[in-house]
């Protein structure tokens, strides 16, 4: 209380609040790295969603296998991370342990690099542009140019991403829902134009080929 607090630019709580420092530090300090408490509301609808959580898992792991397989043997597609298929390199672990599936997040990299993985999400229509996983709506983001945008190209790439990869969190929707809207998003941005009137997004690697030189991150 008395010491100055550096993360706080040298702020003497005491010399500053007096005989509210300690309920200030508390707000400032203690709240912003432990949370708040859970408020009745928000714990009535977390009994309620654990009722159903098995069935929204069970969907989330059935939705992205199949999402994946068929991203997998897209032409817009160079590569797919997901550890049901069985070109991923931890496929035979993740038989031996996750016997009720393999979970709803996966990542791909599109074809043209970074230009056309942030028009691919940008494109989605039923799909939302957003960074967080595990909801019953798809998500889907760009990492180059969004979470890792502060970092270097080589930082961003030791991280494993790489400038084509995208993330999906794949939520409960029918899955041919899903696999429409990358189907018109995919479209959109192979059709894409320059100012110029030549094509933003022709394809940088052969059919197959692998962009990234690390293994990306799921």
């Amino acid at each position: 209380m008395v010491e100055p607090a550096p993360g706080f630019h040298g702020l003497k709580f005491w010399e500053t609040f007096g005989p509210a420092a300690f309920a200030i530090r508390t707000r400032v300090d203690v709240l912003r790295d432990v949370g708040a408490c859970l408020n009745p509301f928000a714990a009535f609808q977390l009994i309620q969603g654990v009722e159903t959580l098995s069935l929204r898992a069970e969907r989330h792991g059935q939705n992205a296998l199949a999402l994946a397989r068929w991203l997998e043997k897209n032409s817009h597609v160079s590569w797919v991370s997901y550890p049901g298929l069985e070109s991923h390199p931890s496929h035979e672990t993740a038989k031996k342990y996750l016997k009720r599936g393999f979970g709803g997040v996966l990542s791909f990299g599109v074809k043209g690099g970074g230009a056309a993985g942030s028009q691919v999400v940008d494109g989605f229509k039923l799909i939302s542009n957003l960074a967080n996983v595990g909801d019953s709506k798809t998500l889907a983001i760009h990492p180059w140019s969004t979470t890792h945008e502060q970092l270097s190209d080589e930082e961003k790439v030791a991280s494993g991403a790489t400038e084509d990869l995208i993330r999906i969190s794949v939520g409960t929707e029918h899955i041919d829902d899903i696999i429409g809207d990358f189907e018109q998003s995919f479209a959109a941005a192979a059709a894409a134009k320059t100012e110029g009137g030549e094509e933003k997004n022709k394809e940088v690697a052969a059919e197959g080929a692998k962009e990234a030189e690390v293994t990306p991150a799921v």
